[in-house]
């Protein structure tokens, strides 16, 4: 008995290296079904309900242009309040460069040398690089997002006849729980972008705020890209406090109010993420905080920056499929504070 157990955990385990393989080496077409049917989900019970309401054509091209504009709407914040910060940067170069000359001198007098470092990197040259970069991963992102568009026109398409199928299949198989695990899982992935949301717009208002109150330049800029930057767990928050912090070193080009700026963000992001949406999401979403900061890491690692924007989801979706199963019912009361499915 002892020999099987290990055996079947052994093949569990390499079942788990050979999946994960397979989701990075299929990344290109993985990632963009993973996040229609994440966007599947999402929209799909509006469109049902207008689908009672007006013919199903009309219905999915009401559902798909809302959609568009939604999506369309965030990523001209996410360019409006960049390309803010970048003409800031690039019209005020010489501030960098002396923090830059100020820090390395304080650091050289504590015994630690940086210049060599980054003396081939702290130029114009190497900004332009960087930009050009940034340009590429949003070109990468572009085409992205029209294949998960794509995938998404066909779901919603094919919902109802993929529904009628499941429903017969579980009829065929009692033990099979699909269609409630689907919809138990979509009622989890509303929630999620539901508080995900409200707790972003909070944190874009508090963050304009501060930048008002602290005399930070593009005070609407930073609030528009907190916002858009907290839909990606614990990553997307600390990029934007340390884009602010640098920021506040150049604008204000004094060590003290760097520090302020940072102090304040954090305090920022620290009480909304860390009391305010638990407090929102209660224990239907009650993961671990561990496995979170796990789940973006680690789907950041598979799928790049789409896998951080929905690693959180995805872990959820598995923590739920594994309530419905009485040999693996276990992991989710360890890793959730929600209560996991009976057989």
């Amino acid at each position: 008995m002892g020999d099987n157990s290990a055996i079947r955990g052994m093949l569990a385990v390499c079942a788990t290296i050979l999946v994960c393989a397979a989701l990075y080496l299929g990344s290109a077409i993985f990632a963009p079904v993973a996040f229609s049917l994440f966007v599947l989900a999402i929209v799909w019970p509006f469109q049902r309900a207008l689908q009672t309401r007006m013919p199903k054509l009309f219905a999915l091209v009401f559902t798909l242009l809302l959609t568009l504009f939604v999506l369309a709407a965030l990523g001209l914040a996410v360019a409006w309040g960049s390309s803010q910060v970048g003409h800031w940067l690039l019209g005020n170069l010489e501030r960098f460069q002396f923090v830059y000359a100020k820090s390395n001198e304080w650091l050289e007098g504590h015994g630690i040398f940086v210049s060599a470092f980054l003396a081939d990197r702290f130029d114009v040259v190497w900004l332009v690089r960087f930009a050009q970069g940034i340009a590429v991963r949003l070109n990468a992102l572009v085409g992205f997002a029209l294949l998960v568009f794509a995938f998404t026109i066909l779901a919603l398409m094919e919902v109802d006849h993929f529904d009628r199928r499941v429903r017969k299949l579980e009829s065929q198989q009692p033990g099979l729980k699909l269609s409630h695990a689907a919809e138990r899982i979509a009622g989890q992935f509303r929630t999620y972008m539901l508080i995900r949301t409200l707790a972003s717009v909070l944190t874009g208002v508090v963050t304009f705020c501060f930048a008002l109150i602290v005399g930070l330049d593009l005070a609407l800029a930073w609030g528009v890209i907190s916002f858009v930057l907290n839909y990606i767990p614990f990553l997307g928050p600390l990029v934007a406090v340390v884009l602010m912090t640098l920021f506040a070193a150049a604008q204000f080009e004094t060590w003290q109010m760097a520090a302020i700026v940072l102090a304040g963000t954090t305090a920022i992001q620290f009480t909304i993420g860390s009391y305010l949406e638990p407090l929102l999401a209660g224990a239907s979403l009650a993961i671990s905080p561990f496995l979170v900061l796990f789940a973006v890491f680690f789907w950041t690692l598979i799928w790049g920056i789409p896998g951080a924007f929905i690693g959180v989801p995805l872990t959820i979706a598995l923590l739920t499929i594994c309530g419905q199963y009485a040999s693996t019912r276990w992991l989710p009361a360890l890793l959730s504070d929600s209560t996991a499915e009976e057989a």
